[in-house]
């Protein structure tokens, strides 16, 4: 499964097409699944294209995108703690949502992370483990009374160098392995986005592409758009493949 990141915690200041409205998540959605991925996961933002988990933007944001796309896409939000950072408003902003996406992201470095988890479960959300590498959260989700009730685990290489992030992804593979849930989604950002993408296509594992993890194509242009990212993984994918 490739899932595409449309924009994440960046600004439109990173990159020109980076998708910040409603509108925009929508049509950048559209082009992304037609070019190949089969999932989505955005960020809505306010005004001043800040991440925010509000109601009314959250559901701005999925309802535009789920109106635009394919019936069978399935439509993510992120619940990270940069948005709100008090846990009990995250998992009160999650309870009064009126519009619910599929699933949500939740970074399990982050305080409250089981807190939110519960509250997008009872909504019925699907929860994506976020464990990033670096952090102890490997470690606390292998103890967490939440393994084998997540949708996935977005296992987040956070090395951003090409000739080392490779190496990364398989040590945080390894501290997942006590418990490793399936499916798992292994990705990396910046310079090592395409090295642990073509990873995890040769492990046989999920991953994501989008602006929110990566700027440029494999040979270092910058990329016009989330589909152009999505196309050139499908390629990266099938040359990776046995």
């Amino acid at each position: 499964m490739l899932q595409v990141c449309l924009n994440g915690p960046r600004t439109r200041a990173e990159h020109p097409s980076l998708p910040v409205s409603p509108s925009e998540l929508a049509a950048e959605a559209v082009r992304a699944v037609a070019a190949g991925a089969a999932d989505i996961h955005l960020h809505p933002k306010d005004a001043e294209g800040r991440d925010a988990l509000e109601p009314r933007l959250v559901a701005e944001a999925v309802t535009a995108v789920r109106r635009a796309v394919p019936r069978g896409a399935r439509i993510g939000v992120t619940t990270g703690a940069w948005a709100a950072p008090d846990p009990r408003e995250r998992a009160a902003l999650v309870r009064a949502w009126t519009v619910l996406p599929d699933h949500a992201s939740v970074n399990w470095h982050e305080d409250g992370a089981e807190q939110v988890a519960e509250a997008l479960l009872d909504r019925g959300v699907g929860v994506e483990a976020g464990i990033f590498s670096g952090t102890d959260a490997a470690h606390r989700f292998c103890a967490s009374p939440f393994v084998g009730r997540t949708l996935r685990v977005l296992a987040e290489v956070t090395d951003p160098e090409a000739a080392t992030a490779e190496r990364v992804a398989l040590a945080l593979l390894a501290e997942l392995a006590p418990v490793r849930p399936s499916p798992v989604l292994l990705h990396g950002e910046d310079g090592g986005a395409w090295p642990v993408l073509r990873a995890a296509v040769r492990l046989g594992l999920d991953t994501r592409v989008g602006l929110e993890d990566v700027l440029v194509l494999p040979d270092g242009t910058e990329a016009p758009d989330n589909a152009a990212l999505v196309r050139a993984a499908r390629v990266t994918g099938a040359a990776e493949r046995p």
